[in-house]
């Protein structure tokens, strides 16, 4: 009976999501040219622009300036005189597209495989464009997202990919641009509670002895790849390092703690990785090191306690001022499970409360991810020769009060920006008659 049960609450979960968004259609290519009119640009890159038009042609940002002239036929222009025009936002590190119910519907959920090393395990293959969370994201603004695939020590590579797609290989931005190394923590609290029967173990140990078994792995795969002759027999798990070693991707280390950092460090040292650090509470300890090392931070969370009792409690809000001011490259991104992505650029405007100025926010939302996920050439900017991913905002997109996304374009093609929670507002103001 239990059976019967849990089959008829997984259908009726499944059918209230699939009734949601049957009219999101990924948009047709850009035809004609686009502008966008007297608009306060802010660029990505630290420049404001008034007054500004954007000039777009076959989905590239082809022109921008005062006093460009609008040509009289096959021209779409939208007026943004007294609004804000920024580059497409960037969830830098997310698994959106891989978990959609959370725990209570597991057939929606491919973000994790069995086992502690999969560094061949690709998470763009199990994308899903149709998840009802991206167009929520969308119209916030958030355009691009780095999908993460975690649940294991070495969890396998990301991808990039943008919010309007068919399928995953309509929406795939940049594949496989790095691989992701959930480290164990080093942070050993006391355990208060134990039971007598079940024999103690020192998880300090355990946690160093997983981290040597990644090293190992690095070693073997090091060893494969620099051998002269191609082997008998591909070795799919590490035959997949070899873009780290050669630097077309960048390890992404899942740490916060000082210590934990500075062992992410000793990856560099001894294979010569791009390393990333993903989480990075502690970042603000270890700035100058960060900087020295090269290594740059995706900072998961801002609205959660410090690592450390000792800490401010607001030093979260606080630590991406200290990565500016030394010179670290950072993005800031939003892992809450509650908000799934969506308050990302609300996060990086309590960051420009706390040192950073409105610009240096934003770009840490944009450009920055850009640089770190190795797309900076085609986004996270308005500047000529880039993509046109291009919001457009009635107000301050770091504002919770002001931010309202009127238009969206991924590539140069208008975005619509209905989402399920829009559909469910204007569904019960028509049941109580409100207009």
């Amino acid at each position: 009976m239990i059976r019967y049960i849990s089959i008829f609450l997984f259908s009726v979960s499944v059918s209230i999501h699939a009734a949601g968004q049957d009219n999101m259609a990924s948009a047709p290519p850009q035809q004609g040219l686009i502008l966008i009119k007297n608009g306060r640009v802010h660029a990505g890159n630290g420049q404001v622009l008034e007054n500004t038009t954007i000039q777009v042609n076959h989905g590239r940002i082809e022109k921008i300036g005062t006093n460009l002239p609008i040509p009289a036929d096959g021209v779409k222009v939208y007026d943004a005189t007294g609004k804000d025009v920024y580059p497409g936002l960037i969830l830098s590190n997310t698994n959106i597209g891989l978990r959609e119910i959370g725990s209570q519907v597991k057939g929606s959920n491919d973000y994790a495989e069995i086992g502690e090393l999969n560094p061949n395990v690709r998470s763009i293959v199990a994308y899903n464009t149709d998840s009802k969370i991206i167009n929520t994201l969308r119209s916030n603004g958030i355009l691009l997202a780095n999908i993460a695939p975690q649940g294991a020590l070495l969890a396998g590579s990301s991808s990039v990919v943008q919010f309007d797609a068919w399928t995953w290989e309509d929406a795939l931005y940049k594949a496989d641009d790095g691989m992701h190394f959930y480290m164990p923590s080093l942070l050993v609290r006391p355990n208060r509670i134990r039971n007598p029967s079940i024999p103690e173990t020192d998880p300090l140990k355990e946690a160093l002895e997983k981290i040597e078994t990644v090293k190992a792995y690095f070693r073997d795969a090091r060893a494969y790849n620099a051998a002269s002759s191609k082997p008998a027999q591909t070795n799919l798990k590490l035959e997949s390092a070899r873009s780290l070693f050669g630097k077309e991707q960048r390890l992404f280390v899942h740490c916060n703690t000082v210590k934990e950092m500075l062992v992410a460090i000793d990856f560099i040292k001894e294979f010569g990785f791009n390393v990333t650090i993903v989480g990075g509470s502690e970042s603000y300890q270890l700035a100058s090191l960060l900087k020295k090392n090269n290594v740059s931070v995706i900072l998961q969370q801002l609205f959660s306690l410090p690592t450390s009792d000792d800490d401010d409690v607001d030093q979260p809000f606080k630590t991406p001022a200290v990565l500016q001011k030394a010179g670290v490259l950072f993005a800031i991104t939003d892992e809450d499970g509650q908000t799934t992505g969506r308050n990302l650029m609300f996060n990086a405007g309590t960051a420009a409360s706390y040192g950073l100025t409105k610009e240096e926010a934003l770009q840490s939302i944009t450009l920055n991810a850009a640089k770190i996920l190795g797309i900076a050439d085609r986004t996270g900017s308005i500047e000529v020769g880039k993509d046109a991913n291009i919001i457009i905002s009635t107000g301050d997109i770091l504002d919770m009060r002001t931010s309202i996304v009127t238009h969206a374009f991924i590539q140069g093609r208008s975005i619509n920006l209905d989402d399920k929670h829009k559909q469910l507002n204007e569904k019960y103001k028509a049941k109580y008659g409100i207009k």
